[in-house]
């Protein structure tokens, strides 16, 4: 009966890493997204970039992640696009090698990385972030703004927000 319960229980936690770190995620190609950036003028721009490798899910729009390198420098982006105060890097699975939260993180602490408004909104309450570091180096990801952070917690929307969709 011991054994019968501890295999079941291993067998269960397995399934439910599995399916939180490999399941929902599919890689996807540079033809599937662009990744851009705001201007100053509020104008979304399409960055060039190369080597790619990204992931997202459908069951969730803050699953997306991306890596890529772009011949923009730092000071390029500082002077032509909206800077993005808050940037927080989501985690990721632990597979996907080319972007990890902490060092990203650490990088924008630093200021050897900077963070963009990629595009606002890009699912309702949810932006797109664009960071780039001094070798070129570019990750993307999702994450909620304050429109999302007010609506997905049942709260007033703020009057400077777009109107909250409609639930079904």
């Amino acid at each position: 009966m011991v054994t019968a319960i501890v295999l079941s229980g291993a067998a269960a936690g397995a399934l439910l890493w599995w399916t939180e770190t490999r399941a929902y995620y599919e890689p996807i190609s540079m033809d599937a997204v662009t990744i851009s950036a705001t201007t100053f003028d509020g104008v979304v721009d399409p960055l060039p970039i190369a080597d790619f490798e990204g992931i997202d899910a459908d069951t969730s729009p803050l699953r997306f992640r991306a890596c890529f390198t772009t011949p923009l420098s730092l000071a390029l982006m500082t002077e032509t696009y909206q800077p993005y105060a808050g940037a927080t890097p989501l985690n990721t699975p632990g597979w996907f090698d080319c972007y990890d939260a902490g060092t990203l993180t650490r990088a924008l602490e630093a200021g050897t990385g900077l963070a963009f408004l990629g595009e606002a909104n890009i699912v309702y309450g949810i932006d797109q972030i664009v960071m780039i570091t001094e070798n070129g180096r570019g990750y993307a990801w999702h994450q909620l703004n304050h429109c999302g952070e007010a609506a997905y917690s049942g709260d007033p929307v703020p009057e400077d927000c777009p109107p909250a969709p409609e639930r079904n």
